[in-house]
């Protein structure tokens, strides 16, 4: 019963912040938002008793694009600046 409500409370935490990544006007703040909500998803997949699928989102999906995107967002301020 807890999980189903830690789950709950996990997915609609996961759509917030996909909320933001999405409507927030700063870039920044919408990576990082993607970034936390790959995490979320990650922690969920963790109560979902799969643990392969919850360190390779954590790994690839919020660390290693979450890097990414700040590197190409860099690369585009050199380049426009």
């Amino acid at each position: 019963m807890i999980n189903l409500i830690i789950a709950i409370v996990i997915g609609v935490l996961i759509l917030i912040m996909a909320i933001i990544a999405v409507h927030h006007k700063n870039i920044v703040v919408g990576i990082i938002a993607a970034g936390v909500v790959s995490l979320f998803a990650s922690i969920l997949y963790l109560l979902l008793a799969a643990p392969d699928v919850a360190m390779t989102e954590a790994a690839i999906g919020s660390g290693l694009s979450t890097i990414i995107f700040f590197y190409v967002l860099n690369k585009i301020k050199r380049q426009n600046g």
